[in-house]
């Protein structure tokens, strides 16, 4: 804005008012203002359907009219008007429902055409008791129906999706949902078919209705029009208990609304947190709520004897646990997962040192490098990257660069304020990628083709050329971990050109753990593990003498170890899934092959499968504590099931075993590893290697593996490209089959140049082979797709029967790695 130097902030903001009166009560608000947001303003509600504050207006159901005698041009409109699309001007008066006659029979009269049509299905309806219609009609409407004809009615329900139901006839033509569809998530899958008195909401014949985001139809309808197959007639709504909450199944840190009966989570909704996720969520973290529910729920202690798994006392199996771990003496690593809370993650940083006396901790339950470990160190060393960034940033950037991320499959929240930064204010995404995905299309991005490993080239390419600046914003996803030198890169790019930088995980505790140092080089507050002082200090403020100094291993490391000499002889794990790590095939070994395996887990697993000792934890639901999402924003978790059949949390369980060990954790309840966690600040003193991303060594060279790998496949392979879709085969979404049922199925992707040099067709399938095995996949065409790149899905099976194994896993590959692809004959051979 130019603004008269002669002018203060003050006047400035003073003329960009406008007066207008409401029901006889004056009222200033900036220009533009709708006049049903300025009657909020006043305290004044007017009746709506339409309506809603994150999408734009439409005037659709007419129910908000209002009486305005003054336009603020001395004459006034001679019929009521709609306030949720009219702006307020200079003067105006304004009568709601409350003071007009006119506004009140206009509104009258709007609700009793609804009625015509909608079905009196109340005590039925899964919106009866918090249903605006139902409101509006008892506290306004006629007590008595004049109409009486026939009312129209539609086969119900039909299925606009696999989680999705649509009640044609409830529908009161409101457009929310397909307004969402457009401007929020980008799926126009459903619309408003045919004209006049037979208008009515419908799909597209040919596809479904397919979004991530589908759940958040059903909360802004205002009506029962739309309904979730996985909580039709669950219950009522005034039966349940609601408690706001942190969503635990991605780095978003969506605010969620957690309703319960009888202990028992009945439904999740979408929060309202205007700073992260505004009033949206994902289906994911709507519908996967039912992963502990099932038979492979571990309740009871378990300790193996005489080689199987036996129930046992909680007594007895700390002492087994205590005997192995002693046993083992300082040859003991500690794998966390990345799905803890920041409380947890704080206790087993400190059972490692204080109690295990070792290093040996890591929360990467997934691929991962030493240049990883030295970025993230960076992160809270002293903040020594550019200013935190936030999702407000997102929107006001001018530029967002994405590299090795895909915020629809990896952080749903993201990408909604990505999508909403270019529909609203055309803030360009560029994505350095090997193509234009589905979700980067409708955040208008454009592409920046690199084959996977290339990326640290590309953002030199970039810099050189002024396509990142100091009012870009740089988006980097943890699949940066497999690409040597990128992390590098983006740290000297955001030096180089003050762009600002923030790392986004997948897990939803991994920001937590970087912060609580549940990394072999770094203690709590970014403190390096190989400064003196550092380790000083810590030992200062947990009250111990000393912290162990040498260098710890890694989770790759640890594993790698087992069997050797001086390597790991017991491990500690909680909540890892093999099939996660770099190469599940050795992880398993390992796991076999470890003198002493101690599993806390919630359910049956690889983990609990070989273990020595199983101690079960409550689930998230059942416990409390914190999340810090990807801009180091605390989220709360709060217990909803208080009947827990696992009363014992974490904390409470390593407090325990350090009891035992003849040790104290130093907190024994998640309220006391909160204080112990405030009272850590961040570490002010000199960084070390380990905070250097300058100084890690680049791990690019290829091992014999690779090398192996390489020669093992013809010389026309292709390089992979995979990462996770936000719906594969996820442990987390156990028992919620609607959500998996509209998982996008398993293909594959290569240029139209591979094609042709292939053979293949679009829509053909192909037999795609890796080192360790080979998958059939039906073949996609993409345009946008690097010569010599093909793309799959990391996880799966959606659409592959008979195996529970990702496709990584399958294949045997990582980004970057070579996959021969093949037309497959009809009679199935390649």
């Amino acid at each position: 804005m130019s603004v008269d130097t002669k002018k203060d902030a003050g006047q400035v903001a003073a003329e960009n008012l406008v007066t207008l009166t409401i029901d006889g009560q004056p009222v200033s608000v900036p220009k533009g203002t709708l006049i049903i947001r300025a009657a909020e303003r006043t305290g004044t509600a007017i009746p709506r359907f339409c309506d809603h504050p994150l999408l734009d207006p439409a005037g659709a159901c007419r129910q908000c009219l209002v009486d305005i005698p003054d336009a603020g041009n001395g004459r006034g409109f001679p019929k009521p008007q709609p306030s949720c699309t009219m702006p307020v001007a200079e003067g105006m008066i304004v009568k709601t429902q409350n003071t007009s006659e006119v506004a009140r029979k206009a509104q009258e009269g709007m609700l009793e055409f609804l009625l015509i049509n909608h079905p009196l299905d109340c005590p039925i309806c899964d919106k009866g008791g918090e249903c605006p219609l139902q409101n509006q009609a008892m506290a306004d409407g006629r007590s008595e129906s004049r109409y009486e004809g026939v009312k129209r009615t539609y086969p119900k329900p039909i299925s606009i999706s696999a989680q999705i139901l649509l009640d044609r006839e409830r529908c009161v033509l409101c457009q929310r949902c397909t307004r969402f569809s457009d401007q929020i998530s980008g799926d126009p899958f459903i619309n408003l078919q045919e004209r006049g008195a037979r208008s009515q909401i419908g799909g597209y014949e040919k596809d479904g209705y397919d979004s991530y985001f589908s759940g958040n139809v059903v909360q802004i309808c205002p009506v029962g029009a739309l309904t979730s197959k996985d909580y039709r007639f669950r219950s009522r709504p005034f039966d349940l208990v609601s408690t706001r909450t942190t969503c635990e199944l991605c780095a978003a840190g969506c605010e969620l609304r957690t309703d319960h009966r009888h202990y028992q989570v009945t439904r999740r909704l979408a929060g309202n947190l205007p700073e992260v996720n505004e009033e949206w969520n994902c289906d994911k973290g709507r519908f996967a709520f039912r992963y502990g529910r099932g038979a492979d729920r571990i309740t009871r202690p378990l300790v193996r004897r005489d080689g199987v798994l036996e129930p046992a006392s909680w007594a007895e199996a700390i002492d087994a646990a205590v005997g192995g771990l002693k046993a083992a003496g300082h040859h003991v690593g500690v794998l966390t997962g990345g799905r803890l809370t920041v409380e947890t993650s704080l206790a087993w940083s400190r059972f490692a040192r204080v109690v295990l006396g070792t290093n040996n901790i890591d929360f990467r339950s997934r691929p991962a490098s030493g240049e990883e470990a030295s970025f993230l160190a960076a992160q809270v060393a002293g903040r020594s990257l550019a200013e935190s960034v936030t999702y407000a940033d997102l929107e006001t950037a001018g530029r967002v660069v994405l590299v090795d991320l895909e915020p629809e499959d990896e952080s749903p929240a993201v990408f909604l304020r990505l999508r909403k930064a270019w529909y609203k204010h055309r803030v360009p995404v560029t994505v350095i990628g090997s193509h234009l995905t589905r979700g980067a299309a409708k955040m208008g991005a454009s592409l920046a083709p690199t084959a996977p490993g290339d990326e640290s080239a590309t953002l030199v390419r970039m810099v050189e050329s002024d396509q990142i600046d100091d009012s870009t914003v740089l988006l980097v996803g943890e699949r940066a971990a497999t690409s040597p030198g990128t992390l590098t890169a983006l740290v000297d790019a955001a030096r180089v050109t003050g762009a600002r930088l923030a790392w986004i995980p997948r897990r939803a505790g991994e920001i937590g753990a970087v912060e609580t140092g549940c990394l072999p080089g770094l203690l709590p507050g970014g403190r390096p593990v190989s400064d003196a002082g550092a380790r000083v200090d810590m030992a200062a403020l947990w009250g111990v003498e000393t912290l162990p100094t040498a260098p710890g291993l890694d989770a790759e490391q640890m594993l790698s170890s087992v069997g050797s000499e001086e390597g790991i002889r017991a491990l500690v794990v909680s909540g890892l899934e093999a099939r996660d790590l770099a190469d599940p095939q050795a992880a398993r070994r390992c796991l076999e092959q470890v003198g002493f395996l101690v599993s806390l887990e919630q359910r049956a697993s690889e983990v609990t499968e070989r273990a020595d000792v199983v101690l079960p934890v409550s689930l998230l639901e059942e416990t409390s504590g914190t999340f810090l999402n990807w801009e180091h924003r605390p989220g709360r978790v709060r217990v909803i099931n208080k009947e827990a059949p696992t009363p014992m949390n974490e904390i409470r369980v390593l407090a325990a075993l350090a009891d035992a060990m003849g040790s104290d954790l130093g907190m024994r309840t998640v309220v006391e590893a909160n204080n112990a966690w405030h009272e850590i600040d961040p570490w002010q003193g000199p960084r070390s290697a380990l905070a250097d991303p300058d100084t890690v060594e680049d791990p690019g060279d290829p091992d014999e593996a690779a090398q192996r790998r390489d020669s093992a496949l013809s010389s026309g392979a292709l390089k992979a490209d995979l990462w996770h879709q936000m719906l594969d085969d996820s442990a987390a979404l156990a028992g919620a089959d609607h959500l998996i049922a509209s998982a996008r199925p398993a293909l594959l992707r290569v240029s139209p140049a591979d094609a042709e040099r292939i053979g293949a067709a679009d829509g053909q399938t192909v037999a795609v082979r890796g080192p360790d095995g080979s998958v059939s996949l039906p073949l996609v065409v993409e345009p946008t797709m690097v010569d010599g790149v093909a793309w799959l899905p990391s996880g799966g099976p959606v659409g592959l029967a008979g195996t529970r194994s990702s496709l990584r896993e399958i294949l045997g590959v990582s980004p970057g790695d070579p996959v021969d692809v093949a037309v497959k004959s009809e009679g199935g051979a390649a």
